[in-house]
């Protein structure tokens, strides 16, 4: 593999387990709204069986990656010292984290919005060069709800943004595929992609969102 860049479940958005176990629909939308995703799997866990699984995960996308190929995850605020514990254990070169401001959040009263999700960065062994541009450091990218196929469904647009780093022929590793933004990018550029997804819901999103992408080229 070229390239890892996913979005696993975080196993977030509660400060107690039985908040955590909550259904994801409850912890990650804003009461009243009437759109419904499929359930997804996998956010139950608490930090640390979820920074151990990670771990898991991480050392086998090691194992496949090239040497000098990088790594992007996803996370949100409340894993982030998690995640890049876990990145680090496995094997990973961490180089940093790339905030992607979503210019939208629940508000909170007398609090600073939580408008941010992260891309933990890194690389297995030193991370080999594909661009001569130098690239900014976060992206903004909002969510559009008619956009939407997953609860927490990424902007294409960011993915395109990403894959700035992975060779123009690169083939990705998404080991976690959601509702497909990872694989419709790396059609819509022309990269090789592998998409991994326990969901049956999910995979069918996927993969007729891919074969969308493939047959608009």
């Amino acid at each position: 593999m070229d390239a890892v860049l996913t979005d696993p479940p975080y196993s977030s958005g509660g400060q107690s387990m039985s908040a955590r176990q909550a259904d994801p629909a409850q912890k990650y939308q804003s009461s009243g709204v009437k759109r419904r995703y499929p359930p997804m799997l996998g956010d139950a866990k608490d930090q640390r069986s979820w920074t151990l699984w990670c771990t898991l995960w991480l050392s086998e996308c090691w194992r496949l990656a090239k040497e000098g190929a990088p790594l992007m995850v996803f996370t949100d605020w409340r894993q982030l010292p998690a995640l890049t514990d876990a990145v680090q254990a496995a094997g990973w070169k961490w180089l940093g984290i790339v905030p992607w401001d979503k210019r939208s959040a629940r508000p909170q009263l007398g609090r600073f919005r939580q408008q941010c999700e992260y891309v933990v960065f890194a690389s297995k062994g030193r991370l080999a060069m594909h661009t001569r541009a130098c690239l900014p450091g976060l992206y903004e990218h909002p969510v559009i709800p008619a956009q939407k196929v997953h609860l927490t469904s990424k902007p294409v647009a960011l993915m395109h943004d990403l894959l700035a780093i992975v060779p123009p022929d690169g083939v990705v590793l998404d080991p976690f595929m959601g509702g497909g933004s990872v694989g419709v990018a790396c059609v819509e550029s022309r990269r090789g992609y592998i998409g991994i997804e326990l969901s049956a819901d999910y995979y069918a999103i996927s993969r007729d969102r891919i074969a969308l992408a493939k047959s608009s080229k």
